[in-house]
């Protein structure tokens, strides 16, 4: 792999400042960074390993001479930064929802889908952080026995919704604790000592965004269009990782044991499923790595092939930043 000139839009935010970190764990081969931002933290400087950089706002031409452009922004910033990037010559890869369901932008998880990539114009989407962590563990299953019908329930992490969200967990936290008043303004609720069925805004049919997200993303990612697939997604008071309750109904059966030998020898796929001996993924240990962690693998005793699976990752980790770089891994070692 040669030198790559890289830009991040959005460096400041958690999954921007993740990126960089990432890129420099993994030993990416960056000659050029850039670092961009809103107008507010322009003319900040970050570091990034023996270097400290300016932070600038994207201008004309700013993307010129880069190779590839990360964009950690909302989707509004997205429509407007992306077509820019690729004007400009490099490859967008895109954290937000803008491109994901565009049927000429690929959607990839390198695990999964990784020949996608063929296929891009300039733009590929990294998709919704959920979504990852369950198709990495899906895939093995729908190679081996097809796929039929998926029901995933969530439990999301607050840095899933960014720093505000974090430090509103920590704040609340207290005050409950020192029995003071409670206002909270990220979410519409208390998120301390709380669960909200509520990530995204409510369509007519009453599913959240974030599970629309799920549900789609995932039929497109695994090819399987007409995939029979629901979700409940839920906002949990914990700081990071995300925890996911999967029942998959398989084409043909499929036992528990059976599975667990398929999910054991996948890349960046660990098993933990020794449930008497307290051997499953949780979000205090998936937190800070880069694995997707599958357990609690068992028969559903009311349907002669299904299976139900808990699943667990690091949302800002492999949920976005280090997919994207596993992207850009695959993108240049061509």
């Amino acid at each position: 792999m040669g030198r790559v000139n890289v830009g991040i839009v959005g460096a400041t935010g958690l999954v921007g400042d993740m990126t960089a970190s990432i890129l420099r764990e993994r030993h990416f081969p960056v000659e050029d960074m850039r670092f961009f931002a809103s107008a507010r933290s322009a003319g900040r400087r970050l570091n990034f390993g023996d270097r400290e950089l300016d932070i600038t706002e994207v201008t004309p031409g700013c993307f010129e001479g880069l190779d590839v452009v990360f964009v950690c922004a909302g989707t509004d910033v997205s429509r407007e930064v992306v077509p820019r990037v690729v004007s400009e010559g490099a490859v967008a890869i895109d954290k937000s929802n803008a491109y994901r369901m565009d049927p000429d932008v690929p959607l990839v998880v390198p695990e999964v889908n990784a020949v996608a990539l063929g296929k891009h114009r300039g733009i590929i989407a990294n998709p919704n952080c959920t979504t990852i962590q369950m198709v990495v563990a899906l895939a093995p299953i729908a190679r081996a026995a097809g796929l039929e019908r998926v029901v995933a329930s969530t439990y999301q992490s607050v840095s899933g919704t960014g720093r505000e969200a974090v430090d509103e967990l920590t704040d609340l936290s207290r005050r409950v604790l020192d029995d003071e008043r409670v206002q909270p303004r990220v979410y519409p609720h208390q998120i301390a000592f709380n669960l909200l069925p509520h990530i995204d805004n409510f369509d007519a049919q009453g599913y959240s965004g974030e599970e629309r997200k799920l549900m789609l993303e995932t039929r497109k990612i695994m090819g399987l269009p007409e995939l029979l697939i629901s979700a409940t997604t839920v906002r949990v008071p914990v700081y990071w990782g995300h925890g996911i309750s999967v029942m998959v109904e398989t084409s043909e059966k499929l036992t528990a044991a059976r599975a667990r030998e398929l999910l054991a020898g996948q890349p960046g796929l660990v098993l933990q499923d020794d449930p008497k001996r307290c051997v499953y993924p949780m979000p205090i240990t998936a937190a800070g790595t880069d694995e997707v962690y599958v357990g609690r693998i068992r028969e559903d005793e009311s349907h002669p092939r299904a299976l139900h699976l808990w699943i667990v990752a690091d949302n800002v980790r492999k949920g976005a930043a280090t997919n994207a770089v596993q992207i850009a891994e695959h993108l240049f070692r061509a």
